[in-house]
C-alpha cells in the first residue's frame, strides 16, 4: 500500500485506545499502539493522532473537551492541512454507548459483593436508555459534519468512518461474562446497533469511505474465544479500558481499513 502520507486520526475511546501499550499521551487515553498508529506504519506514512478518550461528535466539531486539569481544543480545528488520509471513529459517546455498559456492569458487580452486595441490591437495577430515532440522527448528522468539515479544511484527504468493534456479541452469556441479565444485553445491544446505523447512514450521504469494524468483530465481543475488547476490569488506574478494543481489536480494525483503501 502507497501513496498516502499523512494520516490524521479523529475520534473518541475506540480509536485512542485506552489501556493499550504504550501510552502516548495520558490524558486522552491515547495509545501509540491504536489503530491509527498501526495504520500509519503500515503505510510508511506520518500521523496526527487527535484522538481522545470520552470525545463526542461536537468535542471533534466545535466544542473544547475538558479532561481532568486538561482542555482539548476541538479536533476538527487541529487538522493538518497536508492530511491525505483522515479516519474518524466517534458517536458512541452521544449515544452513550460505553458509558452506559459500564455503569451497569459496575453496578452488576457491586451487587455481587460479599460486603457492598447487600447495601446494593436494595437499590433498583440501572435501566439501560432506548437510543430514539431522533437521538440516532443526531449522531449521525454530527458524523456527517465531520466529514463535511474535514473535506472544508482538507479537500484532497480521503475520509474513513470506522465504526465500533463489537462490545456484546452472540457469545456473550448474560450474568456470566457481563454481570447483569439477558434485557440489559439486549438493551446494550440496541445502542450497538444505533451507533452502526448512523454511521452506515453518515457514509451513504456523504459518500465517505466505511469500515464496519462492528460486522468484522460480530463473533469477537465479550466471552468469545477471541474478543477483541475487554470485559470489566475493575482495577484501579485500568478501569477505562473496560470494554475498549484490545491490542488484537486495534490490529483487526487497522487491517479492515488497509483492506478497504485497498479495494
Amino acid at each position: 500500500m502507497t501513496g498516502y502520507q499523512h494520516v490524521a486520526a479523529l475520534g473518541s475511546s475506540f480509536a485512542a485506545g485506552p489501556g493499550i501499550d504504550p501510552v502516548v499521551d495520558a490524558a486522552a487515553r491515547r495509545s501509540g499502539n491504536n489503530y491509527a498508529h498501526l495504520l500509519a506504519r503500515d503505510l510508511g506514512a506520518g500521523l496526527t493522532d487527535l484522538s481522545v478518550s470520552g470525545a463526542t461528535t461536537a468535542t471533534i466539531l466545535q466544542r473544547a473537551q475538558r479532561v481532568g486539569l486538561r482542555s482539548f481544543p476541538p479536533q476538527m480545528s487541529l487538522l493538518p492541512s497536508d492530511a491525505d488520509l483522515i479516519t474518524v471513529t466517534a458517536g458512541g459517546n452521544d449515544l452513550h454507548y460505553v458509558g452506559s455498559l459500564l455503569k451497569c456492569a459496575l453496578a452488576g458487580s457491586w451487587r455481587s459483593q460479599r460486603w457492598i452486595g447487600p447495601l446494593a441490591r436494595r437499590f433498583p437495577a440501572l435501566r439501560v436508555p432506548d437510543p430514539t430515532d431522533a437521538d440516532v440522527r443526531r449522531a449521525t448528522d454530527g458524523l456527517a459534519r465531520i466529514v463535511e468539515a474535514a473535506r472544508q479544511r482538507v479537500p484532497q484527504a480521503r475520509v474513513v468512518l470506522v465504526d465500533y468493534l463489537t462490545l456484546l456479541g452472540r457469545d456473550t452469556e448474560p450474568e456470566v461474562d457481563v454481570p447483569f441479565d439477558r434485557t440489559t444485553v439486549e438493551r446494550i445491544g440496541a445502542i450497538g446497533a444505533g451507533v452502526a446505523r448512523a454511521f452506515q447512514t453518515a457514509a451513504s450521504s456523504t459518500g465517505a469511505d466505511l469500515v464496519l469494524a462492528s460486522e468484522i468483530s460480530a463473533a469477537h465481543g465479550v466471552g468469545s474465544a477471541d474478543p477483541w475488547v475487554n470485559s470489566l476490569v475493575p482495577r484501579p488506574g485500568a478501569l477505562a479500558s473496560s470494554f475498549h478494543p484490545t491490542a488484537a481489536g486495534m490490529r483487526a480494525v487497522a487491517d479492515a481499513v488497509l483492506a478497504a483503501l485497498d479495494s
